[in-house]
């Protein structure tokens, strides 16, 4: 059987699609911020792990060879290091071959 809406019943319908609306952006829009934050944390926590992976493979090469390499380069070639060069920026500064080379990383 078939009953007529009242127009307070209309309106509590569409008020409730709308807070369900509202409440699906809201969520949505969390998410979107939330996934933002763990993706710029895990690019940071990269650079800090690259930074010490190419420190500890220059501490390896100073140990077999003597003295640091020269370049970054040299400890891909020799030594087995890979950097991803699209996600990170790094800066491989050797002052001297006795002396622990400056290392910078920096996420893209």
């Amino acid at each position: 059987m078939y009953h007529e809406q009242t127009t307070r019943q209309i309106r509590a319908r569409r008020r409730s699609r709308i807070i369900a609306a509202v409440v699906v952006v809201v969520l949505a829009a969390a998410v979107f911020v939330g996934y933002g934050i763990f993706q710029a944390r895990t690019r940071e926590q990269g650079a800090m792990a690259l930074r010490a992976t190419i420190i500890e493979t220059a501490n390896r090469c100073c140990a077999v060879e003597g003295s640091y390499p020269a370049s970054l380069s040299y400890l891909e070639k020799n030594y087995g290091l890979v950097v991803n060069h699209r996600d990170y920026v790094v800066g491989y500064e050797s002052f001297a071959g006795n002396v622990v080379p400056t290392v910078t990383v920096v996420a893209r």
